[in-house]
């Protein structure tokens, strides 16, 4: 898919949240300014989720309620190491029943990741224009 705006992004995020049954684990993958979080927005909509969505890079997870299932937002940009995403319990969020996680930085720990996850792959082609990839994968850990 081509998103030609911000607008754009989300409005794939939230179709996209319209096929989530629960329990998946969704990687956000691009460069910094590629458009993960109004992807993570667009994700919150289609969930029915009304909180303000924001980017977790500086509290490493957020969480939004209310909606059809809770939404956990993980950036892992700032841990580094597993044992540290470990030690404060984030991983067991991952693959819960009610719940969607979605990861962006998820290099970090993914030895900690389920073996099958989605991936949304967010590339900067210009200044307005993204290529959004969706994608089943099989992490070996």
């Amino acid at each position: 898919m081509i998103s030609k705006s911000v607008k754009n992004t989300i409005e794939f995020g939230k179709a996209f949240a319209k096929t989530l049954k629960g329990g998946e684990v969704v990687l956000l993958d691009g460069q910094l300014g590629a458009g993960k979080t109004h992807f993570a927005k667009g994700v919150a909509m289609g969930l029915n989720i009304t909180d303000t969505v924001t980017s977790p890079t500086f509290t490493l997870h957020n969480i939004f309620e209310g909606g059809k299932f809770t939404l956990n937002h993980f950036d892992f940009y700032r841990i580094d190491s597993e044992e540290e995403a470990l030690n404060l319990g984030l991983s067991e969020y991952f693959g819960e029943e009610k719940s969607v996680c979605l990861i962006e930085w998820w290099q970090n720990v993914k030895g900690l990741l389920p073996r099958s996850v989605k991936k949304v792959s967010i590339k900067i082609i210009d200044l307005n224009k993204r290529e959004i990839i969706i994608s089943d994968e099989n992490i070996d850990n």
